[in-house]
């Protein structure tokens, strides 16, 4: 066990006290920012970026893996360089487009964490289920396991990865939101006090105490260090659906662009408030015009 020395002088320990507080100040200060929600937010758009190149780049990458086969399935062993022959190679990247259109919709949905609907998802696994059959039919009608395997990585690969990048997208905004209510419970924790320099001892030796001639006042403005600004509390999502609930009365239709007139939030929030409130009150939604 660390003591400290007695013989120490009181300035040393004061000396020592303050770098200590200031080590504290920074490591505070570091922390602060390190979890406030802009940084992470940066962080996070960061990291998607990266998940969202893999991913694409895995898919298209399966996806041109299985053209050859599904041009051979289309062909039905027409003429090199005849119409069918030709027109056998359209098959595969129309199935493809289709399937990259919904998964590029879903990746601007999943970033507000807007659920697409039934259709989409049953278009997303036709197309997928097309392309799988169209890649994998020779192998089964050969009866060539091996064939049936290796021709079936590819599909399932992207038929996995589609599914699953858009719930990393969901998560990733999640944790947003998990690092903004975080900020919001620590705006009303009180910080610590100020470590307290400790007062000089009564006597010293070979020292002279002289009064002070003036009476000592407070440090003028410039001498006074600048309070640290705190945090801003930000409108949830409850306090948008409270003042709209509030405003609300039987006999308005309720719709986003009421919702947004009501309480401010922007385009992408009003309609879920609007889908909210209805769900409360058992009021249609109306369009956003």
């Amino acid at each position: 066990m660390t003591t400290t020395n007695q013989n120490e002088s009181p300035a040393a320990v004061a000396g020592r006290a303050r770098r200590l507080a200031a080590d504290a100040a920074e490591a505070a200060d570091v922390r602060r920012w390190q979890t406030h929600p802009d940084v992470v937010a940066l962080r996070v758009e960061r990291v998607r970026s990266q998940v969202d190149r893999l991913c694409w780049s895995g898919i298209v990458l399966g996806l041109a893996f299985t053209t050859a086969n599904v041009q051979w399935f289309a062909a039905a062993g027409a003429t090199f360089g005849s119409l069918p022959w030709l027109t056998a190679w359209l098959l595969d990247p129309t199935v493809c487009l289709v399937l990259l259109a919904i998964l590029r919709a879903e990746q601007v949905t999943a970033r507000y964490q807007v659920h697409m609907g039934a259709w989409v998802r049953a278009a997303k696994w036709l197309t997928l289920a097309a392309t799988y059959v169209m890649n994998t039919w020779s192998s089964w009608v050969s009866g060539l396991p091996a064939g049936v395997v290796l021709h079936s990585v590819p599909p399932l690969v992207v038929f996995v990865a589609a599914e699953a990048v858009t719930d990393l997208r969901d998560k990733l905004t999640d944790a947003v939101a998990v690092a903004f209510m975080n900020a919001t419970d620590r705006t009303d924790t009180p910080e610590p006090a100020p470590v307290q320099e400790p007062a000089a001892p009564d006597h010293e030796p070979n020292t002279v105490a002289h009064e002070p001639t003036e009476p000592v006042g407070e440090l003028s403005a410039p001498d006074r260090e600048p309070a640290a600004p705190r945090p801003a509390r930000r409108k949830l999502f409850a306090d948008y659906l409270t003042d709209a609930r509030a405003a609300w009365t039987p006999g308005v239709e309720i719709s986003p662009v009421w919702v947004r007139e009501t309480t401010g939030c922007s385009r992408g929030l009003s309609s879920r408030l609007a889908a909210a409130l209805t769900a409360e009150t058992g009021k249609g939604v109306a369009g956003d015009d």
